[in-house]
């Protein structure tokens, strides 16, 4: 814990890095990345500056958030909703996630980071499909820090499926109706064997969930800031984490 301390207090010479309880972390962090048009529509860049500059903060929030000793980071990278968008758009998105497995995965892996996908990826391009492939076969044995990188994921689309599978076992015999709970139901979502997200963060100034996770975040504490996503730093996360320690979690109960 000192090593961690001294070597973000250098990190963050400015920051005042005393006010965080590293015996309090969150186990799972889910961030909701946003923002990256608006950064380059300000600037005058197009849309594709923005998501460019988006994914070069992936690697001091990965960082960060290991360093600190979470155990799970979900990241929103591309939902259901995101094909409305310009084609010309959706490919340079795609692109630069075959970009960034390619280069960053050694160094990840090499730091005991698990990449991890949450979504259906059958409807993503081949090229990205087998970058993804090959980070999830290099990372998987990792027992560090797990990145869950969601890609064509919809809550909605994802409790559905679940609801099939279900309905399929039961009609099958596999499963007794009397047998479904919440936590029976949980093992059939994307994230299942996690614990549910305690703080998700949004940047950007939205104040919406936008479909990410709906039935794990039931409980999660919120974080939102007017922060484009391509300003976003590790910096950001530690102050997000402060914030969530002050916070009285009670899970509907009176303390």
């Amino acid at each position: 814990m000192n090593f961690i301390k001294n070597m973000f207090t250098k990190q963050y010479a400015t920051y005042d890095y005393e006010n965080i309880d590293l015996t309090r972390i969150p186990k799972h962090v889910a961030i909701i990345m946003d923002g990256n048009g608006r950064w380059a529509k300000k600037r005058g860049l197009p849309r594709t500056a923005g998501h460019k500059a988006g994914v070069e903060v992936l690697r001091d929030v990965i960082r960060t958030s290991s360093q600190l000793g979470i155990k799970y980071l979900s990241l929103y990278a591309f939902s259901t909703e995101n094909w409305k968008r310009p084609q010309d758009e959706v490919n340079a998105l795609m692109q630069l996630l075959v970009i960034y497995l390619r280069k960053e995965v050694q160094e990840l892996h090499e730091n005991n980071v698990k990449i991890h996908i949450i979504g259906d990826i059958d409807r993503l391009p081949e090229n990205a499909r087998m970058e993804i492939r090959s980070a999830f076969e290099l990372t998987q044995n990792n027992d560090g820090l797990i990145v869950n990188i969601a890609l064509n994921y919809g809550g909605r689309s994802e409790i559905i499926q679940a609801i099939k599978e279900i309905s399929r076992q039961v009609k099958n015999n596999e499963l007794e109706i009397e047998s479904i709970d919440e936590q029976m139901f949980s093992r059939f979502l994307y994230t299942a064997g996690m614990p549910d997200p305690d703080l998700l963060i949004r940047p950007s100034g939205e104040l919406r969930i936008s479909n990410f996770l709906l039935w794990q975040i039931a409980y999660s504490e919120f974080w939102f800031s007017d922060i484009f996503w391509p300003d976003f730093s590790g910096k950001h996360l530690i102050e997000a984490i402060i914030d969530y320690q002050k916070r009285d979690r009670r899970y509907g109960g009176v303390k």
